[in-house]
């Protein structure tokens, strides 16, 4: 089952990432300048994951792939991680919307909060 989590950056924003049930990170946020920003951001990569045309396949200049995830008002949420084929990114895709919709989520601003 997929989690996500809750941090901030060294530039004092909130982040989110979404890991899959391997651990492995296959999609991470943008910025956001509060918590409940980024709480909205999960919810909306929730209510989006499912839709194919909500994601963007995207070639870099190394000629490597990734996908960035688009909400329903076109604004970026987040992107992938760089996959070294299409096939992988698909893979990638595929992950982000089974794990999604259930996931978890492990707020480590609250942890680090609470333990000072």
């Amino acid at each position: 089952m997929g989690k996500f989590t809750i941090f901030t950056g060294k530039d004092a924003q909130f982040y989110f990432n979404l890991k899959a049930g391997n651990h492995e990170i296959i999609f991470q946020s943008q910025g956001y300048t509060s918590k409940q920003g980024c709480e909205n951001g999960i919810d909306s990569v929730r209510k989006n994951a499912a839709e194919d045309a909500a994601y963007e396949r995207k070639v870099s200049s190394g000629n490597d792939h990734y996908f960035v995830l688009k909400a329903k008002n076109h604004e970026i949420i987040g992107r992938s991680q760089i996959y070294s084929s299409r096939q992988s990114m698909e893979n990638g895709i595929d992950s982000v919307k089974r794990n999604a919709p259930a996931a978890s989520v492990e707020d480590l601003v609250a942890q680090i909060g609470s333990a000072t």
